[in-house]
């Protein structure tokens, strides 16, 4: 990850400053249109999976906003971001009096970015408003990913969508809507994203100096351009190999195979490649699960879908409580290996 952004995958572009966007024109234009109209709605669900655009499509849009804040006089097309007006620089450095941006925070202890949202990053959206409520501007705030919120998080942000400032604009990127409180999501306007097609990952990937001729790594990406640079940069493709090595190995083969991947997972800088790997397990438990469901193999699509609940909830539990890692990972690869 970048040390200057948190959270931003080597390879990539802070969405800030990031002048295209590939595969999302529909989305695009129903935001300019909605806002040109005077009746758009004051809070955006922005779904879809990973790494597919969302929070570029938010920035785009929040600068087209602030850029052009009468929205009679706004242009019918959001355009690329102009990086050297003073509205993007305000906003590509976080200076900007009129957008606030919440996204997982930095432990200064550990100096690792936190497993949460929390309560005290949703309270800065208070005290955004509060300072900004005389000015008359646009006020926005943009959650990334909304998910991240703990609970108490999300109350706090149900509290403020519930009676939304004038002229207050939310801006919330969900990978699994499912996970976001049903309160908070019938609040919100849902704006559905899909996941890249080859063309248009392969021209973002391009627009990244990333040649995208590999048609098994544009396969293997599943339409996300965060994935490809975890395939690409942080060794995704041997993470694949090592779990396909122990899934496919026994006796005392699986079980050096089986330590190998959980040394490489649980080393000090290994947190982009360990959510990528237990994002991995979570789709082929799942794809596993539904296979077995097709053939009528009902014992075992429930087994495989207790499994995938299970290892959520044991990873949670690990990292709320700084649990060993490897120990962690060996537990889960161990319950995986038993039999149907």
């Amino acid at each position: 990850m970048s040390e200057e952004r948190p959270g931003l995958l080597d390879g990539a572009i802070w969405q800030p400053e990031n002048t295209k966007l590939f595969g999302h024109g529909e989305a695009e234009a129903f935001l300019a249109q909605s806002y040109r109209s005077g009746k758009g709605h004051h809070a955006v669900l922005i779904e879809g999976p990973e790494g597919i655009g969302k929070s570029t499509l938010a920035f785009r849009f929040a600068n087209h906003v602030l850029s052009h804040p009468d929205p009679a006089t706004a242009p019918a097309t959001i355009g690329a971001p102009d990086l050297n007006s003073a509205v993007s620089r305000q906003i590509a450095s976080g200076a900007s009096h009129n957008l606030l941006y919440l996204a997982r925070p930095v432990d200064e202890k550990t100096g690792k970015v936190k497993s949460a949202i929390t309560v005290d990053e949703v309270r800065k959206a208070g005290r955004f408003f509060s300072q900004t409520s005389g000015t008359g501007n646009w006020r926005i705030v943009i959650i990334d990913p909304a998910d991240d919120m703990n609970r108490n998080a999300a109350n706090a942000i149900l509290k403020i969508l519930e009676e939304p400032p004038k002229r207050a604009l939310f801006l919330l990127i969900s990978h699994a809507p499912g996970k976001l409180l049903p309160t908070i999501r019938s609040r919100c306007l849902p704006l559905k994203l899909a996941p890249l097609s080859d063309e248009a990952l392969a021209s973002a990937l391009d627009h990244l100096g990333i040649d995208a001729g590999d048609e098994a790594l544009l396969s293997a990406a599943n339409g996300s351009v965060g994935e490809a640079l975890k395939l690409i940069n942080y060794g995704g493709g041997e993470i694949i190999s090592a779990y396909n090595d122990v899934l496919s190995s026994q006796g005392p083969a699986a079980r050096r195979a089986m330590h190998r991947l959980a040394d490489a997972l649980s080393g000090k800088e290994s947190e982009t490649i360990f959510e990528f790997f237990t994002t991995h397990v979570g789709d082929d438990l799942m794809t596993r699960a539904r296979s077995a469901a097709i053939a009528g193999e009902v014992v075992t699509a429930e087994r495989f879908s207790r499994l995938y609940s299970d290892i959520v909830n044991r990873l949670t539990v690990s990292d709320a409580y700084n649990l060993d890692r490897k120990q962690t990972i060996l537990s889960i690869l161990g319950d995986i290996k038993q039999p149907s």
